[in-house]
């Protein structure tokens, strides 16, 4: 029989260039439950691809809460759809976010422009 492959909290910080400290705030907020031998932490493959999903929700802009729901889905729908709506339904949600503040973005530089201008032309005509 093949042996569990297991990882320490250093090893799992540097596969995925993180903090051991950040890692402990996924633990923290239960996200993470790796096993405990004495006072040392025991990674195994599910906590590594947990904490990829974390990691990659982060990326997506996804709270802590949506990615705990995202993972709680997993744990306990036996097909994959509901989580799949709800990982959806989030991005969609974000995305807008996202090309809202995007737009606004782009107006406030324009209206940095358009005053930037004024003044320079104000300038040459006090010159």
């Amino acid at each position: 029989m093949a042996k569990e492959i297991t990882y320490s909290i250093s090893q799992l910080a540097k596969h995925f260039d993180i903090t051991p400290r950040a890692i402990r705030f996924y633990e923290d907020r239960k996200l993470l439950s790796p096993e405990r031998h004495n006072s040392h932490r025991i990674y195994k493959e599910g906590d590594l691809v947990r904490l990829k999903l974390i990691l990659r929700g982060k990326r997506l802009g996804f709270s802590l809460e949506e990615i705990r729901k995202t993972m709680e889905l997993y744990d306990t729908e036996p097909n994959e759809k509901t989580q799949l709506l709800f990982v959806l339904d989030t991005i969609s949600i974000h995305r807008q976010e996202l090309e809202t503040r995007q737009q606004d973005i782009r107006e406030t530089l324009n209206e940095m422009k358009t005053v930037s201008n004024r003044i320079k032309k104000k300038l040459k005509e006090l010159d």
